[in-house]
């Protein structure tokens, strides 16, 4: 559990400044459960130069409550919570300062959103909130105001978790957490799961993931687990001490973040050596009377071919449907072993390539119009699709036929600007295996939503 943070204080000497406004979202990693944003009176004179940056001046304090009168609110919403703040260490020390005033030793775990874009957006020109979530698309209103900078830091936040592919943050969290007992808590925990698509994760006492899995319910396979007799899930179950999740929306963005994340993380209770990503393979060459024709052939770790299969009836499935849609020939493409014409020739669906009735240069345009149509080679697009909450978008980016990485957008201008899409990335490493999670989501989804520039 997290609870970002925003303090706005007076200005003045170190360690002598006050608080005049203060904003804490509790947030679970998925939701916002709790929130407190108030004034506060500091009880000393705020700097012209801060009242200049803010806008919060003497006048507007005199009614506010003073720390003393907001300080149990602070403890409560926070508790067992890390703080997590832009520059976290001027507001953790703020807070530490107003409590010692008090007599009270306030201590928490504290993280850095300056720190974490650092390290998960290395390439960025500067890491101040405002230019970096001007970058980044997000929209801030009441810029050096408490409640608004908190609700940027969060947006922030939300995109940081999401590039933490190692999940660093997640098991610094659990570790943190953590009781070394399965407790009753974290059981509600499990139980209070949302039936949705997404990975979860399982941590043991170290906060280390032991586990990973994608799952269109996640609640009925981490109760699944929970009911397993078998010896692996037995030992399992005996080790973790915590589970978390990521909704993803699509199935496409939780199949891509299963691969990498699985040889990233490497647990102990999935499977290693992964077996071959596929079986067979459709290519396309040339026939003895020049044309084209596409074959269905194992994987054999070609580096050449159009589109990939799990199985032969799905690659059989594909040709047939690809030979009735663009009218080609069953008898070239090895479908028909008739002697003179094949049967399509005489339905009128094929124009005679197997009798070299049609010439073979407009027999094989249709050909690349058909691969055109279920591959993303060479192509420039935007793979669109449902978000983790209603006012969001899922979005994969492909350049030159290359898979370069998802993010999750709230508004529709962040999807036509490359370059805000970019910033936002969770990278994904183009290989045989992702482009094949590609392809196959591609020609399963009907209805896909896909943005060329």
């Amino acid at each position: 559990m997290y609870v970002i943070l925003d303090i706005e204080t007076t200005g003045g000497k170190y360690n002598e400044e006050g608080i005049t406004e203060i904003a804490i979202y509790r947030f679970d990693g998925h939701e916002i459960t709790d929130q407190f944003i108030s004034l506060v009176n500091p009880e000393k004179e705020i700097q012209p130069f801060v009242v200049k940056l803010t806008g919060i001046n003497n006048k507007m304090l005199r009614s506010a409550p003073k720390f003393y009168e907001v300080a149990k609110r602070i403890v409560e919403i926070t508790e067992g919570c890390i703080l997590v703040a832009h520059n976290a260490q001027f507001d953790y020390r703020i807070l530490q300062t107003e409590f010692r005033r008090l007599g009270y030793d306030f201590q928490r775990e504290s993280l850095c959103t300056v720190e974490l874009s650092q390290k998960l957006m290395p390439d960025q020109p500067s890491y101040s909130l405002g230019k970096l979530v001007r970058s980044l698309g997000i929209p801030v209103s009441d810029r050096h105001r408490a409640n608004g900078d908190a609700q940027a830091t969060l947006k922030l936040f939300k995109i940081l978790l999401n590039k933490d592919k190692s999940k660093e943050i997640m098991s610094n969290t659990v570790r943190t957490a953590t009781t070394g007992v399965l407790s009753q808590r974290l059981l509600d925990i499990v139980d209070a799961m949302p039936s949705s698509m997404g990975l979860y994760y399982m941590h043991n006492d170290k906060g280390e993931v032991i586990f990973i899995e994608k799952s269109s319910n996640l609640k009925k396979s981490v109760n699944k687990k929970f009911t397993s007799v078998s010896k692996k899930f037995r030992s399992l179950q005996k080790e973790m001490r915590a589970v978390t999740y990521e909704e993803t929306g699509t199935e496409l963005i939780a199949s891509l973040k299963e691969y990498e994340e699985l040889k990233i993380n490497k647990p102990k209770y999935n499977r290693r050596g992964r077996v071959k990503p596929f079986k067979f393979i459709l290519k396309k060459e040339k026939n003895k009377d020049n044309y084209e024709a596409l074959v269905i052939e194992p994987y054999k770790k070609q580096h050449s071919y159009i589109t990939s299969f799990n199985t032969y009836p799905e690659a059989l499935n594909l040709l047939r449907r690809l030979t009735s849609d663009f009218n080609l020939c069953l008898k070239v493409n090895g479908l028909s072993e008739a002697r003179a014409q094949c049967s399509a020739y005489n339905e009128q669906k094929c124009h005679g390539a197997c009798i070299q009735k049609e010439q073979p240069s407009i027999y094989n345009e249709r050909v690349n119009n058909a691969v055109a149509s279920l591959t993303m080679s060479n192509k420039n697009m935007i793979i669109t699709g449902k978000g983790r909450e209603i006012d969001e978008k899922s979005a994969l980016l492909i350049e030159n036929g290359t898979i370069k990485g998802y993010a999750y957008v709230n508004l529709n201008h962040q999807l036509q600007v490359k370059e805000i899409i970019q910033t936002m990335l969770s990278p994904i490493a183009h290989d045989h295996f992702t482009r094949h999670i590609v392809e196959k989501y591609m020609r399963k989804q009907k209805h896909l939503k896909i943005l060329n520039f």
